[in-house]
């Protein structure tokens, strides 16, 4: 398949973008944004909407908070999340998704609900594959 049969982008940018080329910044752009943490904040936004931080880390179980903290930076970095400051005191830090991260959003949760309807196949089949291979 040719580049330009590839790409959702049109004959105009086949050429310039291409997620399977190497060197491509969009292939940098989606290793990004397929990170386990940033696929679950932008769902957690994307069905709880806006959150602080705290909630935000309740509602993503297991993230440290160093790594919601990247991962919030560079989902602010890339369009897709705002962080608002309220002048309160204390001030009150809010986050939510621009419309790029709306957009993402959608395509993302049902990648997450798949993944919990087929869990129970695809845990079955590991155990088959490692039944299958332990003889060596």
């Amino acid at each position: 398949m040719t580049t330009q049969e590839r790409s959702p982008a049109g004959p105009e940018r086949a050429h310039e973008l291409d997620v399977f080329a190497q060197l491509c910044p969009s292939r940098a752009m989606f290793a990004e944004l397929a990170d386990k943490w940033s696929m679950l904040i932008l769902m957690s936004l994307g069905e709880l909407g806006p959150q602080r931080f705290s909630e935000l880390q309740r509602a993503v179980d297991g993230v440290s908070r160093k790594m919601l903290t990247q991962s919030l930076r560079t989902l602010e970095r890339n369009g897709l999340v705002r962080r608002t400051v309220h002048p309160e005191t204390p001030p009150r830090v809010v986050y939510d998704l621009l419309p790029l991260g709306r957009e993402l959003a959608v395509l993302v949760a049902p990648l997450g609900r798949w993944a919990e309807e087929r869990t129970e196949l695809m845990l079955a089949a590991r155990e088959e594959f490692d039944r299958a291979h332990a003889d060596g």
